[in-house]
């Protein structure tokens, strides 16, 4: 009895003095494979919130306008936005892995080359040896057999050379295609992190608007539908109302309107949306900057079109604004409707066509609505549907490749969020 009392004893004694020892679990690293499942897994769970508060919010949209509707619209909408913060951070994050593996696997190729090239200078070193060596020199160097056996290790150096100068040329394309995969990689993720502060600017706007309507309604439907009635008799000054422009001269609300309108009747996307588009594309204007065509926009592909653009408009190129480039890849779009040269090129002839203007101008405010109208169509937004439209958006910003990322849905539901806003300017205007 006492030789168990004492053992138990001595193990209570052992278990807390030595606790980490006995009881503790030393903490494996998360591998790489094993964050990326979870990340998934997180991203997974969050896209199906998102995809239900966004059914919740059209529901709410169908009922009759209330207080309680809209403050329920209100946040709903701040709701999804935080949500797609979160989702984006967690793509940012695998894009960081992403980007971490394929420096790796490029210094890995870097040192694969290097190596080749030092073979290969040996290889070019010993067969100019040779081949510096005469044939009667080789003759009295040695016995016949001595000079077959040179001439084959001559012949086998320039097989040896040929399959180095092929394994170089392999190693350099496996380079190249890694660096480009990298690039784009690193210019999603800079993209990303500019959507955040839009992402962030619209929920405060947001939640500036839920509290403006608490605040003046003190949650009564009566006064929330009287200032209802009274916004709708203010809106004689929507037509009168400025409306910004990326890039140019703000003009009048009317103007854009009537512009808009015009262009709808030869694509068929609808004013709202396309007044959304130029909407946005000045907000993130406002966030990333002016840039100048000889430092922001590629040397070969856009520039020499820039400059074959303005020379054609008789302007100054160095005076005339683009997009600033970004710490990965090109900037240099023109105007509103940041059209890249190469592809206003190929869009010019259509937007002459449309507008009568000959050249078009991409900076001109009816130039740059027909402009951004006519490549919504070739993106789907003729189709007329909320989806369509969402995702006409998405590709005139992210390309046909991107659009369906979950990573720049903010972008598709602002642009509607804008359509919305202008359709009810619009439908006070024609008197709906």
């Amino acid at each position: 009895m006492r030789i168990r009392i004492a053992l138990g004893a001595l193990f209570l004694l052992l278990a807390v003095a030595g606790s980490v020892s006995f009881f503790a679990v030393p903490l494996r690293a998360e591998t790489l494979q094993e964050r990326r499942a979870r990340l998934e897994q997180q991203l997974f769970e969050i896209e199906r919130d998102i995809t239900e508060k966004r059914g919740v919010l059209s529901e709410k949209q169908k009922e009759r306008t209330s207080l309680e509707r809209d403050i329920a619209i209100l946040d709903s909408q701040i709701s999804v936005a935080k949500q797609q913060i979160k989702h984006r951070d967690l793509t940012i994050s695998k894009l960081g892995d992403d980007i971490t593996v394929k420096k790796t696997a490029i210094g890995e190729v870097d040192k694969k080359v290097s190596r080749s090239e030092q073979s290969l200078a040996q290889l070019i070193r010993r067969t100019r040896e040779i081949d510096d060596t005469s044939l009667t020199e080789l003759m009295l160097a040695g016995t016949l057999s001595e000079l077959f056996q040179d001439i084959d290790n001559f012949e086998t150096l320039q097989r040896d050379l040929n399959r180095s100068f092929d394994e170089m040329a392999t190693l350099r394309s496996d380079l190249s295609a890694r660096k480009e995969a990298l690039e784009e990689k690193q210019g999603e993720e800079e993209q990303l992190r500019r959507i955040q502060v839009l992402e962030k600017q619209a929920i405060e706007k947001r939640e500036k608007e839920k509290q403006q309507i608490l605040a003046v309604t003190k949650g009564q439907e009566k006064v929330y539908q009287e200032l209802i009635a009274d916004r709708e008799h203010q809106a004689a000054v929507i037509r009168s109302a400025l409306f910004e422009l990326r890039d140019t001269n703000a003009i009048s609300f009317g103007s854009a309107y009537q512009y808009a309108k015009e262009a709808s009747a030869k694509t068929g996307v609808r004013p709202a949306l396309i007044l959304a588009i130029l909407r946005e594309e000045t907000n993130l204007g406002e966030n990333i900057g002016t840039g100048n065509w000889k430092r922001d926009m590629h040397p070969t592909r856009d520039q020499p079109v820039f400059a074959q653009i303005t020379a054609e408009l008789g302007l100054d190129p160095d005076s005339m604004p683009v997009s600033k480039k970004p710490s990965y890849g090109w900037g240099g779009a023109m105007g509103p409707a940041q059209f890249i040269p190469s592809t206003w090129k190929q869009y010019k002839d259509r937007i002459a066509r449309a507008t009568g203007e000959s050249p078009p101008n991409p900076w001109t405010p009816r130039t740059a609505i027909f402009a951004s109208s006519i490549l919504m169509s070739d993106n789907g937004a003729d189709a007329g549907t909320r989806e369509a439209e969402r995702l006409a958006a998405l590709r005139y910003f992210a390309g046909w490749t991107n659009a369906k990322k979950a990573s720049y849905a903010f972008y598709g539901d602002d642009v509607m969020d804008f359509a919305d806003q202008y359709q009810k300017d619009i439908d006070i205007l024609e008197g709906r």
